[in-house]
């Protein structure tokens, strides 16, 4: 055997039908697509249309909602933070605020605050300026020797203003 000599089986490799290139092709003239109407236009795609039976997107029940007031944080873990004033990104003698953050590259974009998560250890003394902090966070933070100043942002216009 010789390597310009390898090759598929016969007929494990199928050749592609060209479309609408004939009649003789079996496959010219309409293309496969019958005669007229909608669907024998280009750029058709009748989605979710079942041939007049009730779609599937119909036949399910909604749930849920979308609380529009929700407000959107950073989330941020204690680990993250303790890695940039390890690498020297985040100055551990000031307050530590979402511009803080933003600039250390721990979060890319200031969001409607930062809140803190419990993940992760801490070892230096910080002061928190954020939005919130959770239970394991807030322990930590205080068994460190640091402190949390939580600014409450209750509306999506608060957090606008605060940012």
């Amino acid at each position: 055997m010789k390597l310009n000599e390898i090759n598929d089986n016969p007929g494990a490799h199928k050749s592609r039908i060209r479309v609408g290139r004939g009649i003789g092709s079996g496959k010219g003239k309409t293309g496969g697509r019958g005669v007229k109407g909608q669907k024998s236009r280009t750029g058709v795609a009748i989605k979710g249309f079942e041939g007049g039976q009730m779609p599937l997107h119909r036949r399910l029940p909604k749930r849920g909602f979308n609380n529009i007031f929700a407000l959107d944080f950073n989330e941020v873990g204690l680990g993250r933070i303790q890695t940039a004033i390890a690498a020297g990104k985040l100055d551990a003698s000031k307050a530590v605020t979402a511009e803080a953050l933003k600039e250390a590259g721990v979060i890319r974009r200031v969001k409607d605050g930062v809140r803190i998560l419990g993940n992760g250890e801490l070892t230096t003394a910080v002061t928190f300026e954020v939005a919130g902090a959770s239970k394991p966070a807030l322990e930590a933070i205080e068994k460190a020797g640091g402190t949390v100043k939580v600014l409450v942002a209750k509306t999506v216009e608060d957090a606008a203003a605060a940012s």
